[in-house]
């Protein structure tokens, strides 16, 4: 089986925590990226929940943890044949919910037990915990999960993405994330652009296209990216400049 990393730790913390997965367990291991952004819990959720859906049954580790050292929670969930291992500050949750669908999603507390650091848990404390939680899911089944000694049932910090809200001919909503492309994902869902041609974006009207090459290179749209929600974007350019938006920014999207 497989354990996947994320983190915001960029270069090289990631490797430790390999190192420590290596030696605990034979698991194959699969990076989905270390370039979370820091310490961003809100962002990265959510770029989990896009991306954790599509792997296999797997053991999913994963780490921005602002309040490394605290006593924030240490959480083990399960659904559907995957396991999740991260702090319990709402990461997980959104991805976890994805994946069971109208299921339920079983939470643990863990017990962090005596961390060599305060400051690197993901080396000390999910790491090994991870490793802990795929061996017992290979060996004795997803079940056995509920019989570890340092796991306890428990309810999770709760983490919900914002919804939008739309009116009759616009829709009010936020910045959920802005990907590496400048790309600008809106909690808008894409189905509010259906049928037109032109929308303004906080009064600037751009036209809608289903693809960028659809505009000249520099010039903005308005598309539905692949999550499904209305993307504020450039042809070969950075929408968060040309829109002047930021995560967490208010976008109200209006018909024209």
């Amino acid at each position: 089986m497989t354990i996947t990393l994320a983190s915001d730790f960029g270069t090289p913390y990631p490797a430790a925590m390999k190192g420590v997965l290596l030696r605990e367990s034979d698991a194959r291991l699969v990076d989905v990226t270390h370039d979370l952004p820091r310490g961003a819990i809100r962002e990265s959720a959510f770029w989990l929940r896009e991306t954790l859906p599509t792997f296999p049954p797997a053991t999913h580790l994963a780490v921005v943890d602002p309040g490394v050292g605290t006593d924030r929670g240490v959480l083990v969930g399960r659904a559907k044949g995957h396991t999740f291992v991260g702090p319990d500050n709402g990461l997980l949750v959104p991805a976890a919910r994805r994946i069971a669908g109208d299921e339920a999603v079983d939470w643990f507390a863990a017990d962090p037990g005596d961390p060599a650091s305060s400051t690197f848990h993901g080396r000390d404390v999910f790491a090994p915990l991870a490793a802990t939680v795929h061996e017992t899911v290979r060996s004795r089944g997803i079940d056995a999960l509920g019989d570890l000694g340092r796991l306890s049932p428990t309810d999770p910090s709760g983490l919900r993405l914002p919804e939008a809200t739309v009116e009759a001919d616009a829709a009010s909503g936020e910045v959920l994330a802005i990907d590496d492309f400048g790309n600008v994902v809106t909690n808008v869902a894409g189905k509010f652009l259906d049928g037109r041609e032109a929308v303004t974006v906080n009064g600037d009207r751009v036209p809608v296209a289903e693809t960028f090459a659809s505009v000249d290179a520099g010039d903005p749209l308005a598309t539905v990216g692949s999550h499904g929600y209305v993307e504020c974007d450039v042809n070969r350019g950075s929408g968060a400049v040309w829109f002047g938006l930021s995560v967490g920014d208010a976008v109200r999207i209006a018909w024209t």
